[in-house]
C-alpha cells in the first residue's frame, strides 16, 4: 500500500510539474502578450495580471464559503435566502469586480493616443493572405510580409482591408485592431528596443488565416531610414 501511494505520489508530482511547465510556456515566445516590448503592450499584460489576481480573490473567497458549507453542516443556515443573494450573488463579486471593470477603463483610456502628436503614419493594407506596409513618409516606399519600425519612437500603424475582415495584431507591440475594408482604423504602437517581433491576423479570414503572418523589424532610430532604403520592395503583385 505504501508503494502504490508513493507511485501515486509522484504520478501527481509529474502532473503537477508538467502543467506548471506548460502555463509557464505560453508566457513567453513571439505571440506571447505576457512577453511585453512596448508601452501599449506593458498596460495590456498588467491589465492581465490584475485580472487574473482579482478572479483568485474571487475564486478564495468563493472557495472559502463552500468549505464552511462542506466542513461544518448547517453553517449559514439560519439566514434568509434574500440574505445570501444579495451579500453572495451581488456584494461578493462587487467587492472585486468593481476595482476590476474601473482599473480596465482606466488602462483602456491610456490606451488611446494623446491629441496633438503626431507621429510616423505607416499605412498598412491586408490581403488575403499577406500584408503590404506602405511609408509615406519615406516617399512612399511599400514592403510586403516585413513591417519596418524606428525603436523607441511612437509610430501610428493606418490598418485598411483590400477583400474581407482581417485583424493586424503584434502581441508583444501593442494590442489589435480589426482591418475592414471601406474602413481605416488606426492603432499607435512603440517598439522600446531594436530586435525582431511576429505580426498575425487573429481573425478568421478563410482557408490562409493560419499563414498570415508578417515580421516586424525595428531598427535603432538613426539607422532606420538606411535600413528601409535598403528593404526589399516587392509588392508588385499585391498592386
Amino acid at each position: 500500500m505504501r508503494a502504490l501511494a508513493l507511485g501515486n505520489h509522484s504520478v501527481l508530482r509529474t502532473a503537477v510539474n508538467l502543467a506548471a511547465v506548460a502555463a509557464l510556456a505560453g508566457c513567453a515566445g513571439p505571440l506571447s502578450t505576457l512577453d511585453p516590448s512596448g508601452p501599449a503592450a506593458a498596460a495590456i499584460a498588467r491589465l492581465w495580471w490584475v485580472m487574473l489576481a482579482g478572479s483568485l480573490v474571487l475564486f478564495a473567497l468563493v472557495m472559502v464559503l463552500f468549505a464552511l458549507a462542506f466542513l461544518r453542516p448547517g453553517w449559514g443556515a439560519s439566514a434568509p435566502p434574500h440574505r445570501w443573494i444579495v451579500l453572495g450573488g451581488l456584494a461578493l463579486p462587487a467587492v472585486v469586480l468593481v476595482p476590476l471593470v474601473a482599473y480596465g477603463l482606466i488602462a483602456g483610456e491610456r490606451l488611446l493616443p494623446l491629441p496633438g502628436a503626431t507621429p510616423p503614419r505607416i499605412e498598412v493594407h491586408a490581403e488575403q493572405w499577406g500584408w503590404t506596409f506602405r511609408y509615406p513618409d519615406h516617399g512612399g516606399k511599400a514592403t510586403a510580409g516585413v513591417l519596418h519600425l524606428p525603436a523607441g519612437t511612437p509610430v501610428d500603424i493606418v490598418v485598411t482591408s483590400r477583400d474581407v475582415i482581417h485583424s493586424f495584431w503584434i502581441p508583444r507591440l501593442a494590442g489589435k485592431i480589426d482591418a475592414i475594408p471601406g474602413r481605416v482604423n488606426v492603432l499607435r504602437i512603440q517598439a522600446d528596443a531594436p530586435g525582431r517581433y511576429e505580426g498575425t491576423c487573429s481573425e478568421f479570414c478563410g482557408v490562409g488565416h493560419a499563414i498570415m503572418r508578417f515580421e516586424v523589424v525595428a531598427h535603432p532610430p538613426g539607422e532606420f531610414p538606411a535600413a528601409l532604403a535598403k528593404a526589399d520592395v516587392s509588392v508588385e503583385a499585391r498592386k
